[in-house]
């Protein structure tokens, strides 16, 4: 298991049996830094190489047009599992997925074992 933070020190990001597991502080209000800095985290990580990515985004607070932006463009991250536990999560979610479409093919999920086992089918 490997580990970073996200740079300003808003969560992390760590590779996990080949799936990068992205942490959110709780309240953050994720703006287009923030979305920049998660994933020059990831691209550090996966050094080029393409991993499933599970978002753990409960208890955010909220997600900039600029940050929905970064996470739309292409880029290493094969499939994404968003992962919340509120309405305000699957508010943000849905919001995102109706505004993008998504570089990678990105699902919302309210259980992580059902996130993790999305993630990881071929």
């Amino acid at each position: 298991m490997t580990e970073i933070p996200i740079d300003g020190a808003r969560g992390t990001v760590e590779l996990r049996h080949g799936v990068l597991h992205v942490r959110w502080i709780p309240d953050l209000a994720i703006c287009e830094e923030a979305a920049v800095a998660v994933m020059s985290a990831v691209n550090e990580l996966s050094r080029g190489r393409s991993f499933p990515m599970l978002v753990d985004m409960a208890a955010t607070a909220s997600m900039s047009r600029g940050a929905r932006r970064v996470f739309a463009r292409p880029s290493t991250v094969a499939k994404v599992a968003l992962l919340g536990s509120s309405p305000v999560d699957r508010a943000i979610a849905n919001f995102f997925l109706g505004l993008h479409a998504p570089a990678a093919p990105t699902r919302y999920f309210t259980c992580a074992k059902e996130a993790i086992r999305w993630l990881k089918d071929a």
